[in-house]
């Protein structure tokens, strides 16, 4: 389902964050991320100053596109869930993301699994129509959540039928990074859709760099500004997913 946007390739695939507040900070990241040669760039568009004019979203979405050559994931990250204070209503958000849907520049979109049922089947509907992946993600940034709700959250995504579900909760512990590589290992056996998660902070970089073993097929990494705590220069984490796996296999 995945690995044709990747050519194949196996995961983890890694994806790096662009956050530019305008036009020329996101050309300026652009110039400094695709040398790295990631496999999916993330464009935050909650960081976008001018998100609430489509035509200009949609042409700098086409722009990232032409000039990276990568497949694009497209994200208005909610407030409630780390995202950055937006200029638009919760309607006009979604009808930006369906109007995202048509560009050819972007491959797959990002939309909350807490939002309102009747948006995420809209979005749904659409994403489908104009042959799109749909991420229905959970985020806290706050702590993590007992397995058992952060599976409730899984099963709700592919209840959805979104095409991938992502998880991103911050550790209080060192035993809440271990915990959500289990659950991760327990969504990915019991799901029929791929899963990414991944334990935020320092404390959770170590989830970033294995967890494409416990079945994570994306991880974040870092190119110019980080989009949440804790990602791992992208250099770096490619380095040490390689060292992973030339010790341990594929693990499959």
């Amino acid at each position: 389902m995945t690995a044709e946007l990747f050519h194949n390739k196996k995961p983890p695939y890694i994806c790096i964050p662009l956050t530019g507040k305008n036009k020329e900070e996101i050309h300026d990241e652009l110039k400094m991320i695709i040398p790295k040669q990631p496999d999916l760039i993330e464009w935050r568009a909650d960081f976008f100053e001018e998100i609430h004019d489509i035509d200009s979203v949609l042409a700098i979405a086409e722009e990232i596109a032409t000039t990276s050559k990568t497949p694009i994931l497209f994200t208005i990250r909610s407030e409630k869930e780390g995202g950055e204070k937006i200029s638009v209503t919760q309607e006009e958000k979604v009808h930006l993301l369906s109007e995202i849907c048509k560009s050819p520049g972007v491959a797959i979109i990002d939309f909350e699994v807490s939002n309102d049922p009747e948006h995420i089947r809209e979005l749904r509907s659409v994403s489908k129509e104009h042959n799109k992946k749909l991420i229905l993600s959970y985020h806290n940034f706050n702590f993590t959540p007992e397995s058992s709700e952060i599976m409730k959250r899984v099963f709700k995504a592919e209840f959805y039928e979104a095409d991938i579900v992502k998880v991103a909760v911050m550790p209080e512990t060192k035993e809440d990074v271990l915990r959500l590589l289990e659950v991760t290992k327990e969504a990915d056996d019991s799901l029929a859709i791929p899963i990414v998660t991944m334990s935020m902070g320092q404390m959770g970089s170590l989830s970033r760099i294995i967890g494409w073993a416990y079945g994570s097929i994306i991880t974040f990494g870092l190119g110019v500004q980080s989009s949440a705590p804790g990602q791992v220069p992208i250099d770096d984490l490619r380095q040490m997913i390689e060292m992973v796996r030339e010790t341990v296999g594929e693990w499959e």
